[in-house]
């Protein structure tokens, strides 16, 4: 009975997960659709952002917030004389202040774009810095933003910028190109509040009947992912064993969720283990893990402390996995999302296959179903003026994870893991930017292959296979023709090894043909009379309405084929050819020897066999069929 009831909980949860992987995405597109904001980042990079402090006033039972940002920075130009940063127009500056003098300052409405000029040139490398003081009403545009609302009367405001808005709560540089060196984040809020945010708490001090928390963390990490959540949390902590020690896994909730969400947060325990295990240590040991419960039915991967708005198993474990994809490296361009997302979905589905092998299985049918319901896309992102295609649930997402799959089926799991390790391990990459040639070039060395063809068909250009499989037995001499068709006219054929299931009443075997052409024959010797043929009976490709016809040689010896009906009227059929057979030629002729109909096209038969008599005059005829395991000749009346 218990492992009944633990089944129906995790299949529910399974579902409930796929859902909400697609939820992400589609809030994600609904909110930034909704805005007007400009879909970039405008402000010119000619500086690296070394530090910020954050200091921020915020009542989550007000939609409004003060802030104060000191930016430390060097130039990476000379003749350096002014700095830009992404940044709405709408906010009141107070002003701008450089080594204690107020500085001049634009705001381009348009562009969203903050200007700031300096009085003289800085020398590039120079370590300098400015604050700007600010405040207003967040615009709440993005994917979530700046959102105040409440749960059971309680006020919360959370934060949530993927992609481009930061700008609109906070003075930065959202592009993907300069991380943020470390960060102190202080937040002042009336006293009954809790502030979850990036990194280690460092104090939370009373300041009249107020308080301030202090969050710092000292990875580098991009701007988008900088966030805060406000309400009246519980908190409590898990704690993963690994090899490197105990990893705090810290859990801001709400007061009402308290002891739901202590009966599902321990699963985060074996999902960090199991990641810990197949990639590098957890990268950001040094401070922590952490979930912080927002009103929203998604998740969001903020560095060491996801935003979350429930705690499933597969939805703990996406976002859990951000963390090394998304987070410790993030995507170069928004053209390369799936660097973050399609890791992030292939390792929720591992975790599922790890612990819930059955539900995985059950459930892999339907992502697959779900890949290929539309005949093209790629799982690069070919318009990044459109969130609603970053954010593509079906390539970003599911298709990009199985891109991952089909990558680690062909290279093998030793070449895959070591491949993403050396990624992870990449001096130019970790706690940076990478984009997918990178990645490439880790996979062609661990596995020694050339993979350019396989990320050509399968990243940059679009759709997926149809398999036709047609196989003969004789004796223990078995050959396998392989055809394809493909989907979307960008790719003509897809180069995979595709593995094939052979099973009969004595035993069974999987051969994997290495198919680099369309109607490659394949020869093996099988010990054993096969009496059913499976294409890709895994899954490990991604492919649809494949199809299978043949026989063997002992189907033929019990093979029993007839013409019906007899006599005929408007058409006769042949019934008994098992499908898959080659038909080579069909005639028909009269008593006297002349040919009255004639069919040279070479078919395979997939069924009944269908002959219009209609137009025959009244007699008797004589019907040849002519297949590649012999002829057969039938008598029959027309009347």
């Amino acid at each position: 009975m218990c492992c009944v009831l633990i089944s129906v909980i995790v299949k529910a949860q399974f579902s409930h997960e796929e859902s909400s992987c697609k939820q992400i995405s589609d809030l994600e597109q609904e909110q930034w659709v909704k805005s007007k904001s400009p879909l970039s980042s405008a402000a010119i990079n000619n500086n690296d952002i070394v530090y910020h402090r954050c200091y921020w006033e915020v009542d989550p039972s007000v939609n409004y917030i003060k802030g104060s940002i000191t930016t430390f920075f060097k130039p990476t130009v000379t003749g350096f004389n002014k700095i830009e940063f992404d940044f709405v127009s709408s906010f009141t500056i107070n002003s701008v202040f450089y080594h204690s003098v107020s500085l001049t300052y634009t705001q381009q409405s348009s562009a969203d774009l903050l200007t700031i000029t300096f009085p003289s040139t800085i020398p590039k490398g120079a370590l300098d810095s400015l604050t700007i003081n600010y405040e207003g009403q967040p615009s709440g545009n993005g994917f979530g933003s700046f959102v105040q609302t409440n749960h059971q009367g309680a006020p919360i405001i959370w934060t949530l910028s993927e992609p481009f808005g930061a700008k609109t709560w906070w003075p930065c540089k959202q592009n993907l190109a300069d991380k943020i060196d470390s960060i102190d984040v202080f937040v002042k809020t009336p006293q009954i509040n809790r502030v979850a945010s990036n990194g280690i708490l460092v104090s939370e001090n009373l300041s009249g009947t107020n308080k301030i928390f202090h969050w710092k963390s000292r990875y580098p990490i991009a701007a988008y992912l900088v966030a805060i959540g406000v309400t009246n949390y519980d908190s409590y902590s898990d704690f993963v064993p690994l090899q490197t020690g105990s990893l705090q896994v810290l859990n801001y909730v709400y007061p009402e969720n308290l002891s739901s969400a202590k009966a599902s947060t321990p699963d985060i325990i074996k999902i960090i283990q199991l990641f810990d295990s197949l990639l590098i240590d957890y990268p950001f040991a040094k401070e922590k893990y952490g979930h912080a419960q927002i009103g929203w039915a998604g998740g969001m991967e903020h560095q060491t402390m996801s935003f979350m708005g429930g705690f499933g198993l597969s939805l703990m474990a996406h976002e859990c996995a951000h963390q090394w994809f998304g987070d410790y490296i993030t995507c170069g361009s928004w053209e390369d999302i799936w660097l973050n997302e399609g890791f992030a979905t292939y390792f929720e589905w591992l975790n599922t296959e790890r612990y819930f092998p059955d539900e995985w299985r059950n459930g892999l049918p339907n992502i697959v179903k779900s890949i290929t319901s539309q005949p093209g896309g790629s799982v690069l992102c070919d318009d990044t003026t459109s969130v609603s295609r970053i954010f593509d649930s079906r390539l970003s997402y599911s298709k990009g994870g199985y891109l991952l799959r089909m990558l680690r089926w062909k290279i093998g799991d030793v070449a895959f893991y070591k491949a993403l390790k050396n990624y992870l391990k990449d001096a130019a990459l970790k706690n940076k930017f990478a984009k997918t040639p990178q990645l490439i070039s880790h996979c062609e060395v661990s596995s020694g292959q050339d993979l350019t063809k396989f990320f050509d068909q399968w990243y940059y250009k679009q759709g997926y296979p149809s398999y036709q499989l047609r196989w003969s037995q004789s004796g223990s001499a078995l050959t396998l023709t392989l055809s394809q068709t493909t989907s979307h006219s960008s790719v003509s054929f897809f180069e995979m090894p595709v593995p094939v299931k052979l099973a009969g009443k004595d035993g069974d075997s999987t051969v994997v043909l290495n198919h680099i052409f369309s109607g490659q024959i394949f020869n093996f010797s099988l010990h054993f009379s096969a009496s059913k043929v499976f294409i890709d009976p895994d899954l490990k490709l991604l492919s649809a309405n494949n199809t299978v016809y043949g026989f063997n040689d002992q189907d033929l010896k019990t093979l029993e084929v007839v013409l019906f009906p007899n006599p005929a009227h408007e058409r006769i059929y042949i019934s008994g050819i098992p499908a898959g057979v080659l038909q080579e030629e069909l005639s028909i002729t009269d008593v006297l020897g002349r040919t009255v109909y004639v069919d040279n096209t070479k078919t395979i038969v997939s069924g009944d066999i269908e002959i219009n008599t209609g137009l025959l005059p009244t007699g008797v005829y004589i019907v040849r069929l002519h297949t590649e395991i012999g002829t057969r000749n039938f008598r029959f009346v027309k009347k």
